[in-house]
């Protein structure tokens, strides 16, 4: 019986197989059609590049690559032309192309979009926000850390293990390397980056050069943060013509941070980054916009659960006061939003006051509190064309 059946599962594959060789002879007999994209996206699985690198698409963003990053990056103009700039200058092979596609040194504030910016950045140009490579150079203050980067040489301990910075790199040629408090870094640090800004390789432990020509360089510094936050602290919530007076004595501040930079990187370092960019302090319609950038994210995971929701043009300026902080910066409109919208729905959704289908209308009440209620669909039109309004009056 058994034997039976073997018997015919092998005529029925042997069938099969029949089959299939007819079907493949017959389309030998037709010429096989491979196209430009095919070829594309064989090799991006093959290296890792990403296909946007390789197809003539990513002309267009890169005609559009400030729009794209000022979505993410609120009131840091000047900052993100120079980055859109650095990147097409490599792109069309005008900038020398034996360096890294840019360098930069962000200095400015804490929370006024530094880091968001090289996350922009590695989302846009290598297609997602994890071909970014980060380095805590507070990690590094000592001489004997700096050779982790590199890997250390034969016969030490982690000779096999690479260097956290070249094995990151080979892993990742196409990636943003953020070296994250640089002026922290032990100065053996510097030499290392030279080579990198100058020959856009740079030799491992183990003696193998990794290519850092298709990455994009970016520092950041606390250097004259101090007396920024300071300056940034009066520009915050002003009218528009003290903010204005307030603007210029910033933009003293920036040349005083600037010739400070000087007394702290070697000469030939400061020489050798494309740009060195102080970011603006945030108004008071720079935070409004953030904030609506937060709701708007909101709006869809809350759509996503079946509810709608909508929030009034006071509750976002409230939003607005509570989540600018002249140390922070913008950093606390996140935690805002979370403890005073998000917490709240989600407790009233567990105790059934809102159910799926329900419209959630965020007002505010008194000065400072924030409270949810039904909406009904009328509502719900004006207060989205009063969010709408306030938003085309902070432009």
């Amino acid at each position: 019986h058994t034997a039976l059946k073997l018997k015919q599962e092998q005529t029925e594959l042997q069938e099969k197989l029949q089959t299939l060789k007819s079907s493949n002879d017959g389309d030998r007999r037709s010429p096989l059609s491979i196209t430009e994209d095919d070829i594309t996206h064989v090799i991006a699985r093959m290296t890792g590049i990403p296909v946007t690198k390789l197809l003539k698409s990513e002309r267009k963003k890169l005609q559009n690559l400030e729009m794209l990053l000022r979505k993410r990056v609120i009131g840091q103009d000047e900052a993100i032309r120079k980055v859109a700039r650095a990147i097409r200058r490599s792109r069309v092979g005008i900038a020398d192309q034996r360096r890294p596609i840019g360098s930069f040194l962000f200095l400015g504030p804490t929370g006024v979009g530094k880091t968001e910016l090289v996350r922009a950045i590695a989302s846009e140009i290598y297609g997602k926000e994890d071909a970014l490579i980060k380095i805590d150079m507070s990690e590094f203050m000592e001489r004997h850390n700096v050779s982790r980067l590199t890997g250390t040489t034969a016969g030490y301990v982690g000779y096999d293990e690479g260097g956290q910075l070249t094995e990151a790199v080979r892993r990742k040629p196409y990636s943003v390397v953020l070296f994250d408090e640089v002026e922290k870094a032990h100065p053996e640090f510097f030499n290392i980056l030279l080579q990198i800004l100058e020959d856009g390789t740079l030799t491992d432990g183990q003696g193998k050069k990794v290519d850092f020509k298709n990455t994009i360089i970016v520092m950041t510094s606390n250097i004259g943060a101090e007396k920024l936050t300071k300056q940034a602290a009066k520009i915050g919530f002003m009218l528009s013509a003290d903010a204005g007076r307030e603007e210029r004595d910033y933009d003293e501040k920036r040349k005083e941070v600037l010739e400070e930079l000087k007394e702290h990187l070697r000469p030939e370092f400061i020489n050798r980054i494309d740009h060195m960019i102080v970011f603006n302090a945030l108004d008071q319609n720079c935070i409004r916009k953030i904030v609506l950038m937060h709701l708007t994210d909101l709006e869809r995971r809350i759509e996503e659960q079946g509810f709608k929701i909508t929030v009034d043009a006071k509750a976002v300026s409230l939003l607005g006061e509570l989540g600018f902080d002249p140390e922070y910066g913008a950093r606390p409109v996140r935690r805002v939003i979370q403890e005073r919208i998000e917490d709240e729905i989600a407790e009233e959704i567990l105790k059934g006051v809102f159910n799926p289908g329900d419209t959630i209308r965020v007002v505010r009440k008194n000065k400072d509190q924030i409270v949810l209620m039904h909406g009904t669909k009328e509502e719900v039109v004006k207060t989205e064309k009063e969010v709408a309004e306030t938003a085309e009056v902070s432009d």
